[in-house]
């Protein structure tokens, strides 16, 4: 049984040499290490036995275990990603990098005080004086309004019975009388809007006064925050193999970023590994798990194990895992040699290719590493234009289609943007498909605090795709995908989500389990040949 009273666990029973990683695990792209499974779930169970914690973890979290040794005792640590049941003192598991719950700390103190002003800004925002002041103006604009309108038809019955009077009168004593009496109606007239004017200013006076204070409070509040902020990232201090240390500050710059994410060093890997290298252990093994319900937008499924996140944890992981024998990563060892594309269709304005899984539509920003697009330019050195006229993601294989001058590129983009062409996948999902054919609906989103990953969210971009299933056989659902719009990741996602089909796509190492490739291949393609009018109907093998 593991100890309660100590975050490290041993394992109950003798683990050989040759049964220990001979690499460290790389957390962004990886298959768990037996122990490290093994590890999870002796956690999961614990988990499952922590009813008090039940209503919390039904909406999920996510978790994570660091196969560990020191000396000769070979066991494990865990973590949870931010607070359980508002701790993070549990001692089943590591400590946080820096305790923000402590009691008399900066933190608590500071975040205290910014507390009180924010009381204080709804106070002033939401309280009697400001309502008041709201209801007098808007009394007066309502009587001012009346009593102006009132003496405006005043004004107006009085010029008719001037007029009809100078119609009838001579002589010059009339016509001076009756434009004394104009100019005493328009001096009265002003006088009363005066009296408007001056009355409603007096209540806007003190009521800009009161908004005065309220956006010193707020600049106070947030010169405070960012003061805080700044501050708790300097406290961050984390160490790597080489006993180097970094607060979150240095790490984040020399990483090309301006300043840390907002949760940055509370994540389950950088937690695990700081305790680690504080106290004497050997990092062997890493993974992390999702425990509970998908969030609504993020797809997680209970019990899968995971990548690290990129924005949090990649600039610190970069820094904590130096010293370590590390994993390399395979998909990015696999981005760096892919198989070439093989042609299936070529006359003297289009190709269509087969682009093999593993290889980039078009470059990378953060590599050279091969693309479609710098194979076709090697290949086709005479071509004009942006040659690659739409995409497949890296992991994905299928056809492609290359323009070889700019007029043909731009007429077949048209037809992209004017979902005329018809494009058809085969997938194979981890999962059984209840339901035979049926239309998914949900739009996507970018991740931007874990990129490339996408969301499903109400205010992205439409995302549809119409499907049927071809056949089912042993938990798996061999699939056909009519993609309507084409959004990045919108096939993985539509498959992976609760609200989609619930059954990621195989392989699919974002959304799912990793596998030997993401089982994803697009299959067929149907347009109108831009420059020949002829119906083009190219198709490639599927290789699974």
């Amino acid at each position: 049984m593991p100890s309660l009273q100590t975050p490290f666990h041993p394992f109950g029973f003798i683990v050989r040499p040759d049964e220990l990683p001979s690499l460290f695990t790389c957390p962004f792209h990886y298959h768990p290490h037996p122990l490290a499974i093994e590890a999870a779930n002796i956690v999961q169970q614990y988990l499952a036995s922590r009813t008090d914690w039940t209503e919390e973890l039904s909406h999920g979290k996510m978790f994570g275990v660091l196969v560990v040794q020191k000396e000769s005792q070979v066991g494990f640590l865990a973590a949870y990603s931010g607070l359980l049941a508002g701790r993070n003192d549990h001692r089943y598991f590591v400590p946080p990098v820096y305790d923000l719950l402590q009691p008399n700390g900066t933190f608590k103190r500071e975040e205290k005080i910014i507390s009180g002003i924010n009381r204080h800004i709804q106070a002033l925002a939401h309280g009697n004086l400001n309502r008041a002041l709201s209801c007098h103006l808007e009394a007066i604009r309502e009587q001012s309004t009346k009593e102006l309108t009132e003496a405006r038809a005043a004004m107006k019955e009085a010029k008719r019975k001037r007029d009809e009077r100078r119609a009838s009168a001579t002589g010059k004593d009339m016509e001076k009388q009756l434009i004394r009496e104009s100019q005493f109606q328009k001096a009265e007239y002003k006088r009363l809007e005066k009296k408007w004017k001056a009355e409603a200013a007096r209540y806007l006076d003190m009521q800009n006064k009161l908004n005065v204070r309220i956006n010193t409070l707020k600049h106070a509040r947030k010169a405070r925050s960012e003061a805080l902020q700044e501050w708790l990232f300097a406290q961050f201090r984390m160490l790597n193999a080489q006993g180097e240390e970094k607060d979150l500050w240095q790490i984040f710059r020399e990483h090309g970023r301006p300043a840390p994410p907002s949760g940055a060093g509370e994540c389950v890997a950088p937690k695990l590994l700081q305790y680690a290298f504080r106290n004497g252990y050997h990092p062997l093994a890493m993974a992390e798990f999702w425990w509970g319900a998908s969030p609504e937008t993020e797809i997680r499924q209970h019990g899968h194990f995971y990548p690290a996140c990129k924005s949090k944890c990649e600039p610190i992981l970069g820094h904590m895992l130096q010293g370590l024998d590390v994993e390399p990563n395979v998909q990015e060892t696999q981005m760096m040699h892919p198989a070439e594309p093989s042609i299936l269709y070529e006359d003297e304005w289009l190709v269509a290719v087969n682009k093999p899984a593993g290889m980039l539509s078009v470059p990378n920003a953060d590599n050279n590493a091969p693309s479609v697009l710098s194979w076709a330019q090697e290949h086709f050195p005479h071509a004009t234009g942006s040659l690659v006229v739409h995409r497949l993601d890296m992991d994905t294989s299928g056809i492609l289609l290359i323009a070889k001058d700019r007029q043909t590129f731009v007429l077949l983009q048209q037809q992209f943007e004017h979902r005329q062409i018809k494009k058809r996948y085969i997938a194979i999902l981890d999962g059984l498909v209840a339901t035979d054919k049926g239309t998914i609906s949900l739009p996507l989103l970018p991740n931007i605090n874990d990129r490339p990953r996408q969301m499903v969210a109400q205010n992205g971009k439409t995302a549809i795709t119409r499907y049927q299933v071809v056949t089912r056989q042993d938990g798996h659902t061999r699939i056909t995908f009519y993609p309507e719009t084409g959004r990045t990741h919108q096939l993985r996602v539509h498959a992976a989500h609760p609200q989609g089909l619930n059954a990621p796509i195989m392989g699919d190492n974002l959304y799912g389990k990793p596998a030997d490739r993401l089982y994803l291949h697009a299959e067929s393609i149907c347009f109108v040949h831009p420059q020949t009018g002829t119906t083009m109907d190219i198709h490639s093998p599927v290789p699974f």
